[in-house]
């Protein structure tokens, strides 16, 4: 097995709040479950064939996903968390990086959110942003705890996992996206 990035976050919570113990790692290959001490689920990560079948999609276009599969054998696995789970996080102080194109943050995102696309729209699909890790390094520091969303979640994983490989080390995919946070009634600034 390739290397392994392993990591703990202690979170501190206000104190309306129940604590949290939120404990993630990025795994190749295999899915993991965290819970917190009252044995809610607060982690998950998606195992590799999760990421192949988002890879193989036809959303992407045949070009978005050849460009993925191409980094697909060495692609850290982060953990995904539920977006009420996400969004207790941001409030202890993680970051929300969304990563939907730049017209889709324009007519809404989440309260908090820094922009950086993983994907840009072409005239025949998608295709991947080539500065997605060196845009990111501009915004974040590698130990900087980053939450990832997009509009469902099928951007986010994969670019999550590119930034994990990268050397960030506290990157957590938020599952369900942005139409989830809103679904959710939680803070959004736009539309």
């Amino acid at each position: 097995m390739a290397s392994q990035c392993s990591f703990a976050h202690g979170v501190s919570l206000p104190a309306h709040r129940p604590p949290l113990a939120f404990f993630t790692s990025c795994r190749l290959g295999h899915g993991a479950v965290r819970t917190s001490a009252n044995h809610r689920v607060v982690a998950a990560a998606r195992p590799v064939g999760a990421v192949r079948r988002m890879l193989g999609s036809a959303r992407y276009g045949s070009a978005g996903a050849a460009a993925l599969r191409a980094e697909e054998a060495e692609v850290a696995v982060p953990p995904s968390v539920p977006v009420r789970v996400a969004y207790e996080l941001q409030l202890a102080g993680h970051r929300y990086l969304d990563v939907r194109t730049e017209g889709e943050f324009a007519g809404g995102h989440p309260a908090g959110a820094v922009n950086v696309p993983y994907m840009y729209s072409t005239g025949s699909g998608m295709a991947k942003n080539p500065h997605f890790v060196e845009q990111v390094s501009t915004i974040f520091g590698r130990d900087d705890e980053i939450i990832i969303g997009c509009q469902s979640g099928k951007r986010s994983l994969p670019a999550a996992a590119q930034l994990c490989s990268a050397g960030f080390t506290a990157v957590t995919d938020i599952a369900g996206g942005f139409s989830t946070w809103r679904e959710n009634g939680l803070p959004v600034n736009g539309r």
